[in-house]
C-alpha cells in the first residue's frame, strides 16, 4: 500500500501543476489580447507563471503584513494594487516578458485573476481545501486545539431570509445541487416552522440562539421606558438585547462559536457577532488573517465581488428593459446598493465560510453561522427572481466546501441548514397608493400632530458596521488605526461604526426626542404608530377622542389588512374594514380579518400585544396568501417582518436521524429547545 505521506503530497504536487496550467493559459489568451502586455513566447509565459508563484510564496506574507489595513478597509481591493506589485517585479526578472506601466501591471492582475477564476471554477479546482488542509491545519495541530475525538461538532448554517417553499423550488430547478443530494440520498431530513411575530432576524436569533425573544417587536421599535427607538441594527441595542436575555445557557455555551450573527448564543469565540463588538476576550480573529494570507483565494473573492457589482448593474438594466413587476427604482437599487451587495453576497460570504473551516479545523464543539447574500438580493429583485436564486446556488456551493473540508478535521461534524424567515413579494404600498403609511397617518391627523417615519429597515448595513466595528477595536491588528481614522466622523461615542441609512444623525434625534410628535415605523408589511408624549400605551377610545377618524380611516384602507389596539373593556381587539376579533376571548364580529394571515395568527398577535413596547396601532398590510403577496411599508418588493404568507414559514434542515416536531415548532423559541437537544445526549446517538 502506498504511504498516505506520498499520496498527500503527489496529490499537491499534481494541484500545483494544474494550477499553474490553468494560469499558464490564462497568461497566453490575456498576452494576445492586451496590448499592455507583451509575451517573447510560450517559455516566457511558463518562466512567469513559476517567478509569479515564486514572488507570492515570498513576498506576499511580507506585503499583506505591511497592508492588511488598507486591504481590509477597501473589502479587498487594495489587493489588487498588490497583485499588480508582484506582476511588476516579475515582469523586470523575466525576460521576454514586460508590461508598459504600473498601471497595465494592475490590469494584467485583475485579467489573470480573472481568467484564472473562470477556468479553475470550469475544472473545478478546489484550492480552498488545499489552502486549509496545508495551512490551517498545520498551524491548529501546533497549537494543539484540535484534540481528535469521535463526538461529532455541528455546525447551524442560516440562509437569512430563505421560505421553506422557495427552498423547495431552488433545489427542484437544480440551483442547490448540494442540498439536493443531502436530501435525495436521504442524509437529511426538511422540516418547516413557524417563526413569531415580527418574523425577522434579530426576533428569531435571539429566540434561536438564546431561547428569549420576548419583547423584540420587531427589526425597529419605539421603546417608552427608554424613550429611544431600538434598531436592530444597532450594535449598541443588540448588546443591551443579548444582556437582557442571556442567562448562560446559548445554543452555543459549550466550546461553541459565533460567525456574522446578531446574538452571540453565550459563543466563547466570535467573529462579526453584533452584541459582542467591544468583547475583545472573545474575538476570534486567526482565520480572518488567513483569508488574507493567500493571494489566489482572496484575489478571487476581489473579482467576484467586482463581478457581482458588474451583475447587478446588469440585472437591475435588464429588469428596467423588460419591464419587470414589482420593481424597485434607481433609488433603491442605485447609489451604493451594488456594493452593498458585492460585500454581503460575496465577501462577507467567503469569509465566513474560510472562517468556518478553520473551525472545524479547531475542533469547535458548534457554529451557528449568517449567509445573508440571498435576503439582501430578493429584498431588491423579488423573492424568486433569478438574480435571488443564483445567489444560492452560490451558498450552496460554500455548503459543498464545508462538507469536504471537514473530512481532514479532527472531528466528524454534522450540518444543520436552517432559515431564520422567509419572505414575501409584492409592489410596496408606496408603489400602489402613491403614499407611505406615515404620509396616510399624517394625513388622517391633519395639522393636530406632526409625523415623523422611522429610518428604512436595512440590516445588512448592520453586517457591514459590525465588520468595521469590530475591526477598529481589535488591538492587536495593524489595520485598527487606519481604519479607525478613515471611518472617525462616523463612530459613535460608544465607539460604534455608523454608516447606511442610520447614519444621518438628524434623524438620530428626531427620533429620540420625539415628543409631541406621532411616530411611525416600518418591518416589511408591519407598521407601528406611536405617541410617544403619553409615556403608556393609549386604548382605542383616547386614540379617537385625540386623533378622531384615524382608527377608522386605518382600517377601511384597501392596503391595510387589519390593526391592533387596546380598549378598555374588552382588551386587545383586531380592527378590519368589514369585521373585528377580540383576541381576549376570540369573539369575532363580522368577517374575521385574520382568515388569511394563517391559523396562528391571534396567538402571534397576543403574545406581542404582552411587550411592553406594543405599538400604540399595529398595522399589517394587505395579504394574498395564494400569490405570497403583501404591500410592505418599506420599500422593498421582498419584504418581511410582518404577518401573512410564506415571511413566516422557515426551514430546518437537518440530519435525518434527528427529530423535530414539525407541529410543534412554532415560534423561535421552540427551535432554541429542539436544538439544545440536538447538541446534548441525543447528538451521540445519531453519530
Amino acid at each position: 500500500m502506498r504511504p498516505p505521506g506520498i499520496t498527500a503530497t503527489r496529490r499537491f504536487l499534481t494541484r500545483i501543476l494544474v494550477i499553474w496550467a490553468v494560469e499558464f493559459v490564462a497568461m497566453i489568451l490575456f498576452g494576445r489580447f492586451y496590448p499592455g502586455m507583451q509575451l517573447g513566447g510560450p517559455a516566457a509565459a511558463i518562466i512567469g507563471v513559476v517567478v509569479i508563484s515564486l514572488l507570492n510564496a515570498l513576498l506576499w506574507p511580507f506585503l499583506t503584513y505591511l497592508f492588511i489595513p488598507f486591504a481590509v478597509f477597501t473589502l479587498g481591493f487594495f489587493t489588487v494594487l498588490l497583485n499588480g506589485l508582484i506582476i511588476y517585479v516579475a515582469q523586470a526578472l523575466v525576460p521576454g516578458f514586460t508590461v508598459d506601466s504600473f498601471v497595465s501591471a494592475v490590469v494584467v492582475a485583475i485579467g489573470l485573476s480573472l481568467l484564472t477564476t473562470i477556468l479553475s471554477s470550469i475544472i473545478t479546482i478546489d484550492d480552498d481545501s488545499a489552502y486549509y488542509r496545508n495551512v490551517i491545519n498545520r498551524r491548529m495541530k501546533r497549537v494543539k486545539h484540535a484534540a481528535r475525538t469521535d463526538v461529532p461538532g455541528v455546525l447551524f448554517l442560516e440562509i437569512d431570509g430563505l421560505a421553506e417553499a422557495v427552498l423547495l423550488k431552488a433545489v427542484a430547478d437544480g440551483y442547490m445541487p448540494t442540498l439536493a443530494r443531502w436530501i435525495g440520498e436521504g442524509s437529511h431530513r426538511l422540516h418547516g416552522w413557524e417563526c413569531d411575530l415580527s418574523s425577522q432576524t434579530s426576533a428569531s436569533q435571539a429566540g434561536i440562539l438564546h431561547g428569549d425573544n420576548h419583547g423584540i417587536v420587531a427589526f425597529r421599535w419605539y421603546d417608552r421606558e427608554r424613550g429611544r427607538i431600538m434598531a436592530s441594527s444597532d450594535s449598541s441595542v443588540l448588546k443591551i438585547l443579548e444582556e437582557e436575555r442571556s442567562n448562560g445557557n446559548g445554543l452555543l455555551v459549550q466550546n461553541g462559536a459565533s460567525r456574522s450573527n446578531m446574538f452571540s448564543g453565550d459563543a466563547p469565540s466570535v467573529m462579526f457577532t453584533g452584541s459582542t463588538l467591544r468583547d475583545l476576550s472573545r474575538l476570534h480573529a486567526k482565520d480572518f488573517y488567513a483569508f488574507f494570507m493567500s493571494p489566489y483565494n482572496f484575489s478571487r473573492t476581489v473579482i467576484l465581488s467586482i463581478g457581482e457589482i458588474i451583475l447587478e448593474k446588469y440585472q437591475f438594466w435588464k429588469a428596467r428593459r423588460d419591464d419587470v413587476r414589482p420593481r424597485l427604482g434607481r433609488d433603491v437599487r442605485g447609489g451604493l446598493y451594488p456594493l452593498v451587495r458585492a460585500v454581503m453576497a460575496v465577501f462577507l460570504r467567503d469569509l465566513t465560510a474560510y472562517t468556518l473551516i478553520g473551525d472545524m479545523y479547531a475542533g469547535v464543539s458548534s457554529a451557528y453561522a449568517t449567509f445573508s447574500g440571498y435576503d439582501e438580493v430578493s429584498h431588491h429583485s423579488g423573492v424568486e427572481s433569478h438574480d435571488a436564486l443564483r445567489t444560492l446556488s452560490r451558498i450552496d456551493r460554500k455548503f459543498a466546501r464545508l462538507e469536504k473540508a471537514s473530512r481532514g478535521a479532527p472531528r466528524p461534524y454534522r450540518f444543520v441548514v436552517l432559515s431564520d424567515h422567509g419572505q414575501c413579494n409584492g409592489e410596496t404600498f408606496k408603489q400602489r397608493y402613491g403614499t407611505t403609511l406615515e404620509g396616510l397617518v399624517q394625513t388622517l391627523v391633519a395639522d393636530r400632530s406632526t409625523v415623523r417615519g422611522g429610518i428604512g429597515t436595512d440590516e445588512d448595513w448592520g453586517h457591514i458596521n459590525a465588520f468595521l466595528t469590530e475591526t477598529i477595536h481589535h488591538q492587536r491588528s495593524a489595520m485598527a488605526s487606519p481604519v479607525r481614522n478613515a471611518v472617525r466622523r462616523r463612530i459613535t461615542q460608544e465607539g460604534r461604526v455608523v454608516l447606511g441609512p442610520e447614519a444621518d444623525p438628524l434623524k438620530r434625534t428626531v427620533l429620540s426626542e420625539a415628543g409631541k410628535e406621532i411616530i411611525v415605523l416600518a418591518s416589511g408589511n408591519l407598521g407601528m404608530v406611536y405617541f410617544p408624549q403619553w409615556g403608556e400605551r393609549l386604548t382605542a377610545e383616547r386614540i379617537e377622542e385625540l386623533y378622531p377618524g384615524l382608527l377608522a380611516g386605518l382600517a377601511g384602507h384597501e392596503g391595510i389588512g387589519f390593526l391592533m389596539v387596546d380598549t378598555e373593556e374588552r382588551g386587545p381587539v383586531v380592527i378590519g374594514s368589514t369585521g373585528t376579533h377580540h383576541l381576549g376571548d376570540g369573539a369575532v364580529e363580522g368577517e374575521d380579518p385574520l382568515t388569511v394571515y394563517g391559523p396562528n395568527a391571534a396567538s402571534h398577535l397576543l403574545r406581542t400585544d404582552g411587550f411592553r413596547s406594543v405599538p400604540d396601532i399595529l398595522v399589517v398590510s394587505l395579504c394574498v396568501p395564494e400569490r405570497n403577496e403583501v404591500a410592505a411599508f418599506e420599500e422593498l418588493i421582498g419584504s418581511h417582518g410582518g404577518l401573512g404568507g410564506e415571511q413566516a414559514r422557515p426551514f430546518i434542515l437537518a440530519p435525518a436521524g434527528w427529530t423535530a416536531d414539525g407541529a410543534g415548532l412554532v415560534g423561535a423559541e421552540a427551535v432554541y429547545r429542539t436544538f439544545k437537544g440536538w447538541l446534548g445526549e441525543g447528538r451521540e446517538g445519531v453519530a
